[in-house]
């Protein structure tokens, strides 16, 4: 963990040296998708698989209504309409295999047998109106095939792919035909050294090698013409961009050492026209340049892929490019997203050059002239006025300046000079990009971000940052999203994975049911039209229609289609506690409970109202905290009735309680209430002692006027002694000592002994009574209503007794035997009598 904040740090203090500006944290650029939808949930979702794997090459024809998938060992056509449609004429399959023979031979190779030695289609393109071109790796020995759209099967002849198509799949490839040429860039052959080809021209072009390496281990993610003959002023040639990560050799021996040379991300672009040199730089390319891609903190940013947007114009182009932030953080998974426009890449390539001085071993800004026509340029009309009418007639300084000055000094920044995006926990493995005019009449880009664990992240670029709209679980096993294709004319995305292909429209507004949920979307493709929320495009007339990309929260205030909810009722015994279940649909909403029209703070004093994600639980309910309780959704500005419930608190005492009207206030004075009840309590306790207290007066009143001395006992003699046993726990010990122990406690006790009446004997002999059984459970609301009295007295009721001893010789006045015998029958009718469940004074 040390070492990832080393690298962090150092990261930072290295964008700090470079000069590279942030006005916003990563916590700023972060952004939470709006709504989570899980694989299950995904609505209108076309799926397409077979016993193939590795769904990883497109060719979408949107005149014809076709998408070409290229996979492990086969090639489909589906229908754009329904890619599940797997009818005749919808559905076709040519199987590409690698033979076992070649299969043999890539083991020999020491090749993987599950991964490696398969034919991986990794270039499937549009040759003509007639035939395709496709190439695969063909078990470690490419192979290229012209493919006949009518017949759709493979031909009797191959073409050798080893200068088209890598050998290994794992490496990264691009490719194009663009005017009849074959633009591919990747590792070729065994040697697996980098280069960008041209292949199928008059000149067969590549880069150079010697004495400094055009492209140092660089792997290629994205390739994209710009046709900036166009309407050209200069007569200018077209473009074609590469977007690649390789080792940054300008820091080889400088900021890091040469064993940890990071990598960098490019961006390089040759001409189209390009012939080569007539003597130097033959079948080399000489447009050559190369220039730094920066997004956040330089040095730790790995390429991922590269979407682009044109607007109908070339010099509107955009590009959006997703990085990996940095590979070096092991335990950090970080992803960026960056926007660049034309002119920033065309500003770096008219830059300064970097030059490589051998005695130092360092890259260094050249500060020299610079001769003429430009090194790397492509032929324009000024250069056709001064002679050169194509690269063959560059003089041979221009040549050479380019041979030595590959790699440009001013670096490309992204727009604004900031991410769009840094998204943590999430590794962005491809991106597609689509232009929608919103109600305002701003065009809005619409993003579609692969993870490497197989969700779709859609995110709509607001000014210069990212709001997410939604998350979608794409594939229910997690695998990395290999490819996205976006369809205007279907309306559709198409997403390629180890598994399958997966089909989902562009926008599902359908799923927003209320103007608010509609409009805090912020999504171009969606708006309300005073009853459902509607796709635009699908929309004659879009005067009636709400909508608010910029802002999210306008257009609602007078919403009388929101939907009704009903109340709920929830019951709960006082002293129990409760779940309030409050689902917020959008991930950016936070809850507001109100009780009565009182706010719920998210920790009370009393601690009995917890607010989490799944709703509001209210423990230790008192009585008062019965009433309506309501759960609201707040997000950006907007509040939307989301649940609401009636609360009754049952008393375990008196049963059911009306409900009240609570507020806040009356929760603090519930408390208070406690108090009063222990006074109660004490007042009741107090009673019954004096009760006590007065029975052994009268008692002893009696035996006094018989004027007798000696000591009542019924029994058995017992010491001199009164005992309040279930109340004074100074005599608990006292009452079980034997006769000659209870003699030395001369002031006396009274014993209160609960339970069922036993038939007595005057015998001064007897055994000590048995324990009693247990008395019958109490009421439940008795139980809980009165929880603070001493467990032995809360079981005294009316069919117990209190035996009353006292250490006085045994008597035997007639009225002593006349209360024994009365007492006796009293008793023994009582011990017969049905039990009561009300509170009783004892029997004595």
């Amino acid at each position: 963990m040390k070492e990832n904040v080393l690298f962090y740090l150092m990261g930072l203090s290295v964008a700090t040296v470079m000069g590279y500006p942030s006005r916003l944290s990563s916590t700023d650029l972060d952004a939470t998708p709006r709504i989570t939808i899980v694989y299950n949930a995904l609505k209108y979702a076309r799926h397409f698989s077979s016993s193939a794997q590795n769904y990883t090459t497109f060719l979408l024809e949107e005149e014809k209504g076709i998408l070409y998938v290229g996979a492990r060992g086969a090639i489909f056509s589906l229908s754009a309409n329904n890619i599940s449609d797997t009818t005749d004429g919808s559905y076709q399959k040519l199987n590409w295999e690698a033979s076992p023979e070649k299969q043999a031979e890539c083991l020999k190779k020491g090749k993987n047998n599950k991964t490696e030695c398969y034919n991986h289609i990794k270039l499937l393109q549009r040759l003509n109106s007639t035939h395709l071109y496709a190439c695969g790796t063909y078990a470690f020995h490419p192979l290229c095939a012209y493919i006949d759209i009518n017949k759709f099967m493979l031909p009797s002849y191959f073409e050798e792919g080893k200068e088209k198509c890598p050998y290994d799949p794992a490496h990264g490839y691009t490719g194009l035909i663009v005017d009849g040429s074959l633009y591919t860039a990747t590792r070729y052959e065994f040697r697996s050294l980098p280069d960008i080809r041209r292949n199928w021209h008059q000149r067969v072009l590549r880069t150079e090698e010697s004495p400094l390496h055009w492209l140092n281990d660089a792997e290629f993610v994205a390739s994209m013409l710009v046709r900036e003959s166009t309407r050209s002023s200069v007569g200018d040639d077209d473009k074609i961009y590469y977007f690649f990560t390789e080792r940054a050799g300008e820091e080889s021996t400088s900021v890091f050492e040469k064993a940890q040379v990071p990598r960098v991300a490019r961006v390089a672009r040759v001409c189209k026209n390009d012939l080569g040199g007539k003597k130097i730089l033959q079948r080399k390319w000489t447009s050559f340049m190369k220039a730094k891609l920066e997004c956040y903190i330089p040095y730790y940013e790995v390429l991922k892929d590269v979407a682009s947007l044109d607007g109908g114009n070339w010099t509107s182009t955009v590009f959006y490019a997703t990085f990996i932030l940095s590979a070096q953080w092991r335990s950090i998974e970080m992803s960026a997203v960056c926007r660049y426009n034309i002119s920033a890449l065309r500003e770096a390539f008219e830059g300064p050059y970097m030059e490589y001085q051998d005695s130092s071993h360092k890259w260094f800004q050249y500060t020299g002239n610079v001769p003429e026509p430009r090194p790397g340029s492509c032929i324009t009309n000024r250069a056709r006025r001064r002679g050169y009418n194509s690269s063959q007639d560059l003089p041979n300084g221009v040549l050479d300046f380019i041979k030595l000055h590959p790699l440009m000094y001013e670096k490309v920044k992204p727009t604004d000079r900031v991410p769009l995006l840094i998204k943590k926990n999430v590794v962005y493995t491809q991106v597609a990009v689509d232009r929608v005019q919103a109600l305002d009449g701003h065009m809005y880009d619409i993003l579609f971000l692969g993870t490497g664990n197989g969700w779709i992240h859609k995110a709509v670029v607001i000014g210069s940052m990212i709001h997410i709209t939604e998350e979608m679980q794409a594939f229910k096993k997690a695998q990395p999203v290999e490819n996205i294709v976006i369809s205007k004319q279907q309306r559709s995305l198409y997403v390629g994975a180890q598994s399958g292909v997966l089909q989902l429209p562009l926008s599902t507004c359908s799923q927003y049911i209320s103007c608010f949920s509609c409009i805090l979307a912020r999504d171009p493709y969606c708006a309300w039209d005073g009853k459902s929320c509607q796709d635009i495009a699908d929309v004659l007339d879009r005067s009636l229609l709400i909508q608010d990309v910029l802002h999210g929260n306008m257009g609602c205030w007078n919403d009388s289609v929101q939907a009704v909810l009903v109340q709920k009722n929830r019951t709960v015994l006082h002293g129990g506690d409760v779940l309030l279940p409050c689902e917020q649909t959008s991930n950016l909403a936070r809850a507001i409970w109100m009780v009565n029209g009182t706010k719920v703070l998210a920790e009370d004093e009393q601690g009995h109202f917890r607010l989490g994600v799944d709703g509001l639980l209210v423990t230790d309910t008192q009585l008062d905290y019965s009433g309506e309780y309501q759960c609201y959704a707040e997000e950006n500005g907007l509040h939307t009735l989301v649940a609401t419930y009636g609360l009754t608190v049952l008393s375990k005492e008196l049963g059911p309680q009306p409900p009240s009207s609570p507020t806040l206030a009356s929760w603090h004075l519930a408390r208070n209430d406690a108090g009063n009840v222990n006074f109660i309590y004490i007042v009741i306790i107090t009673v019954l002692s004096g009760l006590c207290f007065v029975l052994i007066v009268v008692l002893f009143y009696v035996c006094c006027l018989h004027r007798h001395r000696g000591k009542y006992q019924l029994g058995g003699p017992q010491p001199s002694s009164v005992e309040l046993q279930t109340v004074s726990s100074n005599c608990l010990s006292k009452g079980r000592q034997d006769e000659e122990e209870l003699s030395t406690y001369p002031d006396g006790c009274l014993q209160i002994i609960p339970g069922e009446a036993p038939t007595l004997s005057l015998s001064p002999k007897v055994t000590p009574l048995a324990l009693p059984p247990p008395p019958p459970p109490l009421p439940a609301e008795f139980t809980n209503g009165i929880s603070t009295l001493p467990n032995m007295l809360r079981k005294m009721n009316g069919n117990s007794y209190m035996l009353l001893r006292q250490n006085e010789e045994p008597c035997t006045s007639p009225l002593y035997n006349s209360f024994t015998e009365e007492l006796s029958k009293i008793l023994e009718k009582r011990k017969h009598t049905q039990l009561v469940e009300k509170l009783d004074e004892s029997s004595v």
